[in-house]
């Protein structure tokens, strides 16, 4: 067994002092109180977007735009008053969700199943999105190493995707957004599940909040509260096997982007799975029609 180390000084001296208990105490006491403060500083917004969300589940969609709208003004006055910065930039990127939702729930079509709604639920976040980022100092992606990856990230994010939405499928049991497979709906689909709900949720979830609560609770907290947040703002599709399903799913999302840090394969992932579950299942069968 090793022995302790000890100052020579007083080695010669043939004496050894102690850590005073008291200190001892005091420091892990600290540390304790810093933790469960950052803990309710991200946590308490969190179970708000909850209760939130549990409304919509319910349909009761007055009352949780009332909530949205309480804790939009809870966070602004946080970011005014808060003198942390930490705490300042965990709540100015939890924000991004109440204005997500109050900006769904302003727009009749967010109620409608179409292809083009989704375009106006998620283009009027990239004001929000860019300069959360930009303020936040987001790290991105060097374009070359990007292109230098695309063989890999293509090919894993179309297996991933359809893994995933295999699975989804069972889940929800997805009407087509698009009435047939021809390129042009193809396309349209396509561009709008990689280039808007893809890049927009993963900006939000991932490339924000799961970067900013990584810093914030360590790894694990981030990426567990960053998948939770996921798995609840999905409360809409009404069932709470879904909810539980993208709650999964967005903790290994989180890890891949935890290991790559890379935002364009979560972006990739994320849009293929919408291609399938929207548009490819629905049409050619689980399976793609080959099962």
């Amino acid at each position: 067994m090793a022995s302790p180390d000890y100052p020579a000084s007083e080695l010669k001296a043939g004496h050894l002092s102690l850590p005073e208990p008291g200190k001892m105490f005091k420091i892990q006491t600290n540390e304790k109180i810093g933790f469960l403060q950052k803990l309710f500083s991200a946590g308490a917004p969190v179970i708000a977007i909850a209760f939130a969300e549990l409304l919509i589940f319910t349909g009761r969609i007055k009352e949780a735009a009332i909530a949205y709208t309480l804790l939009l003004i809870i966070l602004s006055l946080s970011i005014i008053v808060s003198t942390k910065l930490e705490i300042r930039r965990v709540h100015q990127t939890l924000i991004l969700l109440p204005v997500l939702r109050l900006v769904n729930l302003s727009m009749p079509i967010y109620f409608e199943s179409n292809l083009y709604s989704f375009v106006f639920m998620y283009i009027p976040m990239t004001i929000p999105i860019t300069i959360i980022a930009v303020h936040q100092e987001i790290p991105k992606e060097g374009k070359k190493d990007l292109l230098k990856k695309m063989g890999i990230y293509l090919p894993f994010s179309l297996l991933a995707g359809l893994i995933f939405a295999e699975a989804e499928y069972l889940i929800v049991q997805t009407k087509p957004l698009i009435p047939d497979l021809s390129p042009v709906n193809l396309l349209e689909l396509t561009v709008i599940m990689i280039f808007v709900v893809g890049l927009i949720e993963e900006l939000i979830f991932r490339g924000i909040i799961q970067t900013r609560l990584e810093e914030f609770l360590g790894p694990a907290g981030g990426i567990l509260l960053a998948s939770l947040l996921f798995g609840i703002m999905h409360s809409s599709y009404g069932t709470l096997y879904e909810i539980a399903y993208t709650f999964l799913v967005g903790g290994i999302m989180g890890y891949f982007f935890y290991r790559t840090k890379s935002l364009p394969l979560m972006v990739m992932i994320h849009g293929f799975i919408n291609i399938f579950l929207f548009g490819l299942i629905p049409n050619l069968g689980p399976g793609l029609g080959l099962v």
